[in-house]
């Protein structure tokens, strides 16, 4: 694809002054990839907090709680908002890195 960028002069002045970059283009890139990043460090800690709260990887926390062997109730609502929670964040983090490893 390549397309023409236009952007206003103020976000282009301001682009330049925060990346340094050489062109438009390049610092959008940049901005671009280090918003990825910083999506995927926040990802990142969200997920080492559960790994601290549950003594465990989320792979090993879904087969426990599929085997019933979580030694709680698979079903209690503390559990299962556990499990959606961080699922979706690491279904995120799988989506933000699948990005960044795409497009930089």
């Amino acid at each position: 694809m390549n397309a023409n960028i236009s952007v206003s002069p103020r976000l282009g002045e301001l682009l330049s002054q925060v990346t340094e970059a050489p062109n438009l283009e390049a610092a959008l890139w940049q901005v671009l990839a280090e918003y990825l990043d910083i999506k995927a460090s926040g990802l990142r800690a969200r997920i080492r907090q559960y790994e601290s709260d549950w003594g465990m990887t989320f792979a090993e926390f879904t087969d426990r709680v599929k085997a019933d062997q979580l030694g709680r109730d698979s079903y209690a609502y503390d559990v299962e908002n556990a499990y959606w929670d961080w699922e979706e964040v690491e279904t995120l983090l799988q989506h933000y890195q699948g990005l960044r490893d795409r497009w930089t």
